[in-house]
């Protein structure tokens, strides 16, 4: 534990401080690492390469540094990446999803990182091989087989890669029938896996002749629609919409119907809806309801008519609502699911018979099936006290089975399709843990934490059956608090091997997120993000006052934007940390917000505030701003992970967040910096060098809080 080689900070690297003094409200801010941003960021984005011999410099510094400090763990990384590998099925395909004639999955040969995209005729048949992930994927730095889209006739694929982490994804189209790529290559297009939460990567017409896809402009917005013709150049392709208000971004989206697409238009607290009548390639787009700030609004087409999950009159934790597709305009909007606060509905579904909507209250979710002939009501049971539950509705309309996943901490996920006549449910896929695993052999409990207005912030315990709880016991507290994205309490197998070591891995459900309703969501946004920072701590707290554990046996948690709260806690509470592992941390939220030119800058001022038209936004960040609240204190170890290619988190906020961390902290203990030099915002593509990610952060982790022994040199 008090091993010089990891304390020591006299080798570490020192970022040559150039003051670069701004002022915005007559407030002057001074950034000394400033210059670790590059002139040519974009380019950097699209050819790692091409980033300043400087800037490279030293970043392959921090990286020779961090890898000598942890060198004496490497033994326990080892250790860590084979068990983690032992956990994973070597041959593996996912729940296949049945389309016309066939079933469609990815699957994974015995030692691949990448998938293969696959088929099987749904009568029986054999394996058709599609698209082979890992052949496309050799040779390359960095490589991901991002989704893909079939025609209707499943003549030709439309699938997406990414080759150099930026996400700036490639649309190829493969030939089924003659099993070749086509020479049609569609660059700039978004199709990374967050966005196909809304969109798809390409939306073919009926005929099979064309598709819709999203484009990405120069600073990596996604603003317009664009239909591309097969066999043509995607210079010749047609601007279909385009969005001109910065900050909003576009997706397209094949309706089940079978007839009709949806293009999305929002940002972050606004959204509208057009469609598209697939059959006729000169149709323009149908505005569903005009634009309010504050309304937001996603369709799901049933032939004739609309079925609509809304915000709108006071429905703040959303209805659903249905209109005739003849006359979508909000004035004909009738309700099918009121609105009920606390519970909100979270996403829908419509199929030829039957309406389903995936529902939260107080953090627990819930599977709701209504018929449309009749309107009877049922709810799908799940007897967990923590869980994580997902809808898929796959392709088809025209059927009364859904298909959902579920799993606890403990439990790994087991994926149903249930058939909603009969209300049976039918076993498609169980997540297998190779090397054994008994969830018997752990806890899951919900607790709550006060926070200091009298809220009750859910969180989610995973432990071994039989610690003690005497406050001994280390802790990983994982938290995240943006964008209404709630932090859910699934089976994650690379918990175990914290776990198992006799760590109590929690989750912080804390305001930011939508745990408990929207207001859970806008109560920590804005001008009330310092609730998603004062829950944290509180959670920290009450995890130390009920003993189980104790101050400086945490190590927090959190990524992208969760890396923000990991900022702040380090400088607010740091005495309550032993460690902080944080993945592309959000932590120069004050100059990003200031700069109008960053790829997620207009987007994201919905969301934090806009500091450049508005004071109190400007001091509202700057009062929390991780970068700007650095002095001299006693800070936790810390690792920090960044990736140069990353268009959300850039580079150069972690980098700059761990030059100024090490330059203040007065605790010896080690701050660390690893960069991929080749590698964006999700981490490592291939499944394996995923999970040698995770063995590096939870070695980390378990050295920062005592239970990592250094190995002999």
């Amino acid at each position: 534990m008090n091993d010089p080689r990891l304390e020591s900070q006299k080798k570490a690297p020192s970022a040559d401080p150039r003051p670069t003094p701004t002022t915005h409200h007559g407030i002057v801010i001074q950034d000394d690492y400033a210059w670790l941003k590059a002139a040519n960021w974009r380019e950097v984005l699209e050819d790692a390469s091409s980033l300043p011999p400087d800037i490279r410099a030293h970043l392959e510094k921090e990286n020779r540094y961090a890898d000598t400090i942890l060198a004496p763990l490497a033994p326990l990384i080892e250790e860590l990446r084979r068990e983690l590998g032992a956990r994973v099925e070597d041959e593996d395909a996912t729940a296949p999803i049945s389309a016309g004639a066939y079933r469609y999955y990815r699957r994974w040969r015995s030692g691949a990182q990448h998938p293969c995209l696959v088929r099987r005729p749904r009568a029986g048949g054999e394996e058709e091989l599609l698209v082979d992930g890992e052949a496309l994927a050799q040779g390359r730095a960095f490589f991901q087989l991002g989704p893909a889209s079939h025609s209707p006739d499943h003549r030709l694929l439309a699938y997406a890669v990414d080759e150099s982490g930026a996400e700036f994804f490639t649309i190829r189209v493969r030939d089924l029938e003659a099993r070749r790529d086509l020479s049609d290559q569609v660059p700039n297009a978004r199709a990374d896996a967050i966005l196909n939460l809304h969109g798809d990567p390409a939306v073919f017409a009926n005929d099979g002749k064309s598709f819709l896809y999203a484009k990405l402009d120069a600073n990596h917005r996604a603003r317009s629609i664009w239909r591309h013709r097969i066999g043509t150049s995607a210079a010749e392709d047609q601007l279909v919409l385009e969005e001109t208000t910065p900050g909003w971004f576009v997706s397209v989206h094949r309706e089940r119907d079978g007839r009709h697409a949806t293009i999305a238009v929002r940002d972050h607290e606004t959204s509208e809806v057009f469609i598209l009548d697939l059959e006729r390639t000169d149709a323009r787009p149908q505005l569903v309801a005009k634009r309010e700030i504050g309304v937001r609004y996603e369709v799901e087409v049933g032939r004739e008519r609309l079925f609509i999950r809304a915000n709108r009159d006071g429905a703040e934790d959303f209805k659903i609502v249905e209109t005739e597709l003849a006359a979508p305009s909000p004035a004909n909007w009738r309700d099918v699911v009121p609105h009920r606060r606390g519970v909100m509905v979270l996403r829908h579904a419509i199929f030829a018979r039957h309406l389903v909507w995936l529902s939260q209250e107080n953090g627990l979710p819930r599977l709701t099936v209504k018929a449309l002939a009749g309107g009877e009501e049922h709810s799908i049971a799940f007897d967990e006290e923590a869980f994580a539950l997902s809808l898929d509705a796959g392709e088809e309309f025209d059927m009364d089975s859904l298909r959902f996943t579920l799993s606890t901490p403990a439990r790994p996920a087991e994926t149903y399709d249930y058939d909603m006549v009969s209300r049976e449910r039918v076993l498609v896929k169980r997540q297998l843990i190779p090397s054994g695993h008994d969830p018997n052999d752990y806890v899951v409990r919900r607790v709550f934490a006060p926070a200091s207005d009298g809220e009750a912030i859910p969180v989610t315990l995973l432990y071994r059956r039989g610690l003690a709880l005497d406050g001994s016991a280390p802790c990983l507290l994982h938290g995240y608090g943006a964008y209404g994205s709630p932090v859910l309490p699934n089976f994650l197998a690379h918990r175990l091997s914290l776990v198992d070591r006799g760590v109590i891995y929690a989750l912080a459900h804390v305001r930011g997120g939508s745990e408990k309703g929207w207001r859970w969501y806008t109560q920590g946004k804005r001008k009330e993000k310092e609730n998603s920072f004062s829950d944290y701590l509180a959670v920290a707290r009450m995890l130390i006052g009920e003993r189980f554990t104790a101050a400086g046996r945490i190590v927090a948690n959190g990524r992208s934007a969760g890396g923000m709260l990991m900022g702040v806690a380090a400088n607010r509470a740091p005495e309550l940390f032993a460690g902080i592992v944080t993945e592309v941390p959000f932590v120069d939220v004050l100059a990003t917000m200031l700069d109008p030119d960053l790829p997620l800058t207009p987007s994201e001022w919905p969301e934090w505030g806009n500091p450049l038209l508005s004071e109190d936004d400007f001091r509202t960040i700057l009062a929390y701003s991780p970068l700007e609240n650095i002095k001299p204190r006693h800070y936790p170890a810390v690792l920090a992970i960044a990736a140069v290619a990353d268009p959300r988190v850039t580079y150069w906020e972690p980098a700059k967040w761990v030059a100024k961390l090490r330059a203040n902290s007065l605790s010896g203990r080690p701050v660390l910096l690893r960069t991929e030099m080749s590698g964006g915002h999700m981490g490592a593509p291939g499944r394996f060098d995923r999970l040698a990610e995770f063995a590096l952060t939870h070695a980390f982790a378990l050295w920062a809080c005592g239970l990592a022994p250094v190995a002999e040199t």
